[in-house]
């Protein structure tokens, strides 16, 4: 299978290698590469320097990175593609393709904004974590692009109906989701069949939301009551720290 090398008119977009990881694919020792680009702009964005489509001199190229993983067999489980959103690149069907050929497991982490290339990445994905904003009719209060919801939804279906194993995940602040949403999102997830749900606290690290920036979580967010209702309509309910 050939890959576009450096001087292809569109090479893959990088936005970083993180070599060895053991926190974003559970239970496996994974390297994350990184995919610039995202049509979203959630107010907690940590990473918005990969939301354009860009590549600096800096970063790596993907012939580099899979020589590199030619010397890791037998020493990482799987690849993990992360973003910006890793679906704005056209070659992630074929990237993920050759890491899975050479071995590896593949694991994706992603907001479903492109089912259509989420559908032809899914027959070689081990695993995903699902970025889920909001209740699907509220996520432009957190990625500031109308409808953006409507992918999520088609996405979210395809990942539960593929049998692929997976996790939603939301990073929650109390100005963006208040208990009431939240419990609202989790019965959307029931409804889809969700089991394991997981709350990331939100950090400021990287984030250039004042909204969010002045206006610190309250330590009892979210309530212990709302955790318990939480845990009854998606049993895997559970906070994550960063």
């Amino acid at each position: 299978m050939t890959m576009p090398d450096e001087h292809a008119p569109h090479p893959p977009k990088l936005g970083g290698l993180v070599p060895f990881s053991s926190c974003d694919y559970p239970g496996k020792l994974a390297c994350v590469v990184f995919i610039s680009g995202c049509p979203w702009r959630c107010h907690y964005c940590h990473n918005p320097h990969l939301q354009t489509r860009s590549k600096t001199p800096t970063e790596p190229a993907w012939d580099d990175i899979v020589n590199w993983l030619e010397g890791r067999k037998g020493l990482l489980d799987a690849v993990v593609f992360c973003g910006g959103e890793p679906l704005t690149e056209r070659w992630l069907p074929l990237m993920m393709a050759q890491v899975k050929a050479m071995g590896f497991e593949v694991a994706l982490h992603t907001g479903g904004a492109y089912p259509e290339r989420l559908k032809q990445c899914l027959p070689y994905l081990d695993w995903v974590g699902f970025d889920v904003k909001a209740p699907f009719a509220e996520y432009e209060g957190v990625t500031q692009i109308r409808a953006s919801g409507d992918p999520a939804r088609e996405s979210l279906g395809l990942i539960r109906d593929s049998g692929v194993a997976y996790e939603c995940r939301t990073t929650i602040h109390p100005s963006l989701l208040n208990d009431d949403a939240l419990l609202r999102l989790a019965g959307t997830l029931a409804v889809y069949g969700v089991q394991d749900f997981v709350l990331q606290p939100f950090r400021p690290n990287g984030c250039a939301s004042s909204q969010l920036l002045q206006q610190p979580a309250p330590a009892d967010y979210p309530s212990p009551v709302t955790l318990q209702q939480l845990s009854k309509l998606v049993p895997g309910t559970r906070i994550r720290a960063h």
